[in-house]
């Protein structure tokens, strides 16, 4: 919202200097975003009055245009503006000035010249030359109290303010509700504008039209005025200055009035060409089936059911809160004019703006919710204005269909309640005060309580903390002092499956693994290709109401599609080993509750293997490298698991694990079935891990025991064992690590086939033995190694290979 403190300053009185002025708004929660000073490049700028109008000696076109410029000083420029006539007040630049070229718009200090053989002693402004509007073709004329010789920056300049509206305050988009907060800060009273006119039609405008509202809920109110024997013409000067103060464009009297109202009290209007209304009365409805409209823009729209229009008693001619339409606008041979101002829903505004694609300053105001009260004010303005502008005769009265008048807002907030809200007891008087100035009826009802009347501009007040806020932006918060928060500290809400989706987030990316972070969004098509179409039926996913796009359009049952479909991309573009997990929810339905929300975690891993040492190689990886992974994610945040042979669907079977915590099931790991993994534009093995992390929890270790580090030297032997290829390689590795002098086993190579017998595997281990009291000697080494071998041969009979 552009604010015009030259126009402002017709509503309060304007104490402090606009950057102060600026700085105490902002701080109240009237956030000014830019300063604009008008007028501030006028250097050498003078107001003129034109004594003489002559004709150029050697130019049709041209003129000399004597000025008056200062008294007893008159310059003459050679003008070629169509508008020009003796006694106009003028911007008028002498040689030197710094002013804007009309044609390019760049700067250029102005030369004295002569033009067609007359020497042109300076130059007479358009708007353009002075950064006002892109007008070029006539000069700017002044009004008639613009004091000859004075500098037009003094007189005609401005200062403006950008203001941030919030989607709460749509008094801000208006000049009086500005003025209301500047009267506020500033402890001064507002002026509110002079609604009365002279009524003169010769019949009331309930006898010249009627009004019927279809849908009360869509459109609490309508009023409609009649105003005859308008002129259509060029709105005065002063009005099209404020217009354009505000950022629109001037377009003829009768507009130029609506669009002046709306930006003084915040209320849209829109003036119909009466005579162009069918039946002359007007129908609040919404639209029908396959009805269209031209509207003021030139565009042909189609309406859908529902859209609330302004109709005529055959067709439709404005989208209500929106925009009005080309076939009943306000024209040169208008003479009689139908002035609307209403009060619309704003969820109905909204939703019609949008799915039209036609964004309005009526629009954006209707959006934010206005009182129907102010509907009524601003016709009353609207009707004086068109009165006195446009040269009008007034109808007697104004129809208004008003079918529930809503009541006035009342608020009862008590003095303990106020102290409680912003931390100070304000005496009676400065409450009443304070809400006074923002225009609110204040009473004081003893022993504790106030009972506090909104005025219709204020839609945002509405209970006891919303009285209490308006105190503290007046009081300012700057002043509020700062305390300690009193009271007991509440005790901490303990979430244990979100701390160990947490742990385990931090165990993946510290075993290597990259996380991902993807949309919740998905499509049913892509979760069939995760996910049995019988689990969709059991758990049919979440649709959104209104999806940007069908790939967008239900809630994820599943993460697999999403880690699958992101470990492809990266594929195309990383060669190596890649992994990546993300760790978020999934939202399955329950019949007849709500749904719920479980968190997992899932990974993808795929490409080359690294050789034992880091170095690259041209192996794929397999279903061991995916599972130590997973093993070493599950082992830092504490999970002891086990896994067992299990069947998966879009798993390999033979290359699937489930994971079990205790006896319970808490997720799956295998190879993704190459048809699966083709879906997602996969070529190679691909292995997958999901990890249920409610399910995981019982497998956690509440408490973590210390094991003290070696100050010694380990020994790192190669061990390679031959047992029976149905044997799990967990016991095997458990057995090892548990064994006397070893700190630890890693399995690095598992084989089977020639010259192995038939049902038989080899499993290699790298084995540390260490000791925590002295460096092991090479004897010491040897023997822990045979005790470890027969333990094995006994428990598992297992076969040193190759020994």
């Amino acid at each position: 919202m552009l604010v015009s403190l030259k126009w402002l300053s017709e509503y309060v009185p304007l104490t402090l200097p606009p950057r102060e002025l600026a700085e105490r708004l902002s701080i109240c929660g009237v956030k000014v975003e830019r300063i604009v000073s008008r007028g501030e490049e006028w250097e050498g700028i003078r107001i003129g009055e034109v004594l003489a109008v002559n004709p150029h000696p050697n130019a049709d076109r041209l003129r000399l245009v004597t000025v008056d410029v200062r008294q007893d000083e008159t310059a003459t420029v050679v003008c070629g503006a169509p508008n020009v006539a003796v006694g106009q007040k003028v911007a008028f630049a002498p040689a030197g000035t710094r002013l804007r070229d009309g044609h390019t718009g760049e700067w250029m200090t102005l030369r004295p010249t002569a033009i067609r053989g007359v020497q042109s002693a300076g130059m007479v402004l358009s708007e353009k030359e002075l950064g006002l509007s892109d007008n070029h073709e006539v000069i700017l004329e002044l009004p008639e109290d613009a004091p000859a010789g004075a500098p037009l920056r003094d007189y005609y300049g401005d200062t403006i303010f950008e203001i941030e509206v919030t989607p709460n305050r749509p008094d801000h988009m208006s000049m009086l509700g500005v003025a209301w907060e500047v009267a506020a800060q500033t402890h001064v009273k507002v002026k509110e504008p002079d609604r009365t006119y002279a009524e003169a039609g010769s019949l009331a405008a309930g006898q010249r039209t009627s009004v019927t509202i279809e849908d009360r809920h869509l459109c609490p109110r309508y009023l409609a005025g009649i105003v005859e024997r308008v002129k259509v013409g060029p709105s005065p000067n002063w009005m099209q200055e404020r217009l354009l103060a505000a950022g629109m464009r001037p377009i003829n009297n009768v507009v130029d009035v609506t669009n002046y109202v709306m930006l003084e009290m915040g209320q849209p209007l829109h003036a119909f060409d009466f005579r162009k209304l069918g039946g002359g009365r007007i129908v609040v409805r919404p639209a029908r089936p396959g009805e269209r409209l031209r509207t003021l823009d030139g565009a042909e729209r189609e309406l859908a059911p529902g859209m609330l229009v302004i109709a005529d008693a055959q067709k439709p001619v404005a989208v209500a809160g929106v925009m009005g339409g080309a076939d009943s606008e306000v024209g040169p041979n208008t003479t009689t004019v139908l002035l609307e101002a209403a009060n619309f829903d704003p969820i109905s505004v909204r939703r019609t703006s949008g799915a039209l694609g036609l964004r309005t300053e009526a629009s954006v105001r209707f959006e934010k919710g206005l009182h129907p009260e102010l509907a009524a004010v601003a016709a009353r303005r609207a009707m004086k204005l068109l009165v006195e502008v446009c040269g009008g005769r007034a109808a007697k009265g104004i129809v208004d269909a008003y079918p529930a008048k809503r009541p006035d807002t009342r608020v009862v907030v008590t003095r303990r309640r106020i102290e409680q809200v912003i931390g100070i007891d304000l005496a009676t008087t400065q409450v009443r005060a304070s809400l006074t100035e923002l225009g609110f009826g204040c009473r004081w009802v003893p022993p504790d309580r106030y009972v506090v009347r909104s005025p219709y501009w204020r839609t945002d007040v509405n209970i006891a903390d919303d009285v209490a806020e308006e105190l503290a932006r007046v009081y300012g918060y700057d002043k509020l002092e700062s305390l300690p928060l009193a009271g007991a500290i509440p005790s901490p809400h303990r979430d244990p499956v979100r701390s160990l989706r947490e742990r385990l987030r931090d165990a993946a990316a510290a075993a290597g693994l990259q996380e991902v972070i993807t949309y919740p969004l998905t499509s049913q098509a892509e979760l069939l290709k995760v996910v049995p179409a019988e689990a969709l039926e059991a758990h049919p996913p979440l649709r959104i109401q209104n999806p940007l796009n069908v790939d967008e359009s239900v809630m994820r049952t599943s993460l697999r599609a999403s880690i699958l479909r992101t470990l492809s991309a990266n594929l195309r573009r990383e060669k190596g080993f890649l992994v990546i997990f993300e760790a978020a929810r999934v939202y399955l339905t329950l019949p007849g509750e709500l749904p719920r929300e479980r968190d997992v975690v899932v990974g993808a891993a795929a490409g080359r293997r690294a050789g034992r040492w880091g170095e690259p190689t041209d192996e794929s990886i397999d279903f061991y490298d995916a599972k130590g992974l997973l093993e070493e994610t599950l082992e830092r945040c504490g999970a002891a698991v086990r896994f067992e042979p299990g069947d998966e669907y879009g798993l390999l079977r033979g290359r699937t694990a489930v994971i079990k915590a205790g006896e319970s099931p808490a997720g799956v790991l295998g190879q993704v079935r190459p048809d699966v993994a083709a879906h997602f534009e996969i070529e190679q093995p691909v292995f997958l891990f999901e990890v249920d992390v409610e399910a995981l929890l019982p497998a956690v270790k509440t408490r973590v025991r210390h094991k003290p580090l070696s100050r010694y030297p380990a020994v790192i032997q190669d061990i390679a064992l031959v047992v029976d290829a149905s044997l799990p390689a967990a016991g095997v590795t458990e057995a090892i690590a548990s064994s006397a002098m070893v700190s630890g086993a890693h399995l690095f190579d598992v084989y089977e086939g020639p010259p192995l017998p038939e049902g038989k595997k080899s499993l290699a281990y790298a084995v540390h033995f260490q000791s925590l009291e002295k460096t092991l000697t090479e004897q010491e080494v040897a023997e822990a190694r045979r005790r470890l071998v027969r333990r094995l041969e006994h428990e598992f009979g297992a076969e040193l290979r190759g020994g």
